[in-house]
């Protein structure tokens, strides 16, 4: 029987939603969580409990034309890089699975930056050769020994560090930037990083 669709109000013959494919885009008014999905936010932020705010289509254009952009790009390569190449440290099943757990996470991170804010990446920037993966292992991981007993704290420590400086960065150009767009880009981006320097520390101190 005819229904109306409950996103764009239009008649239809059959009982269906025919915007189901349309993505809402959300921010918390407290902390500038931005979260995107397939329904219409409720409640609070799950972040800090503050007040959300629907977000209308934001035409970015190049979205690279922004530092604010540009620099999340390269903080979330260098994470991603990271996670992947520290998988190769494990000396145990139990290594490798939280290894791998925390490279999911970032290549996670990783597409949602690109949904989010239209940063599309060029596939030779996220695969690296052969020669450039041993070059950043070993600068990367300088000094730290993984045994079957030790060495996987300090991953995290690591990855816990390079969180909360790309946090740090986006809050201070936040702070420095006039109202307008890109500084809502650095407090937004600001955000990502502390949800991710949480989930971070709650892992370390499970190890621990």
């Amino acid at each position: 029987m005819p229904s109306t669709c409950p996103k764009c109000r239009a008649v239809l013959e059959e009982d269906e939603i025919c915007c189901a494919q349309i993505r809402y885009t959300w921010r918390c008014k407290s902390c500038f969580k931005l979260t995107s999905g397939l329904a219409m936010p409720y409640g609070k932020c799950f972040l800090c409990g503050g007040d959300l705010e629907v977000i209308p289509d934001r035409n970015l254009g190049d979205s690279m034309q922004f530092r604010a952009i540009r620099d999340a790009v390269q903080f979330e390569l260098n994470s991603f890089h990271f996670y992947k190449l520290a998988r190769d440290r494990a000396v145990t099943p139990e290594q490798l699975a939280v290894l791998e757990r925390l490279y999911e996470a970032e290549l996670d991170h990783l597409h949602e930056l690109e949904e989010k804010y239209h940063a599309h990446l060029d596939r030779e920037v996220v695969e690296l050769s052969k020669d450039e993966e041993k070059l950043l292992s070993n600068w990367l991981f300088k000094g730290i020994q993984v045994t079957a007993t030790s060495g996987v704290a300090d991953l995290y420590q690591i990855a816990l560090e390079m969180e909360k400086r790309t946090r740090d960065h986006f809050q201070k150009l936040a702070r420095e930037l006039p109202a307008g767009l890109e500084k809502d880009l650095c407090s937004e981006l600001a955000a990502e990083e502390e949800e991710h320097v949480a989930l971070l520390q709650g892992e370390l101190d499970q190890l621990a």
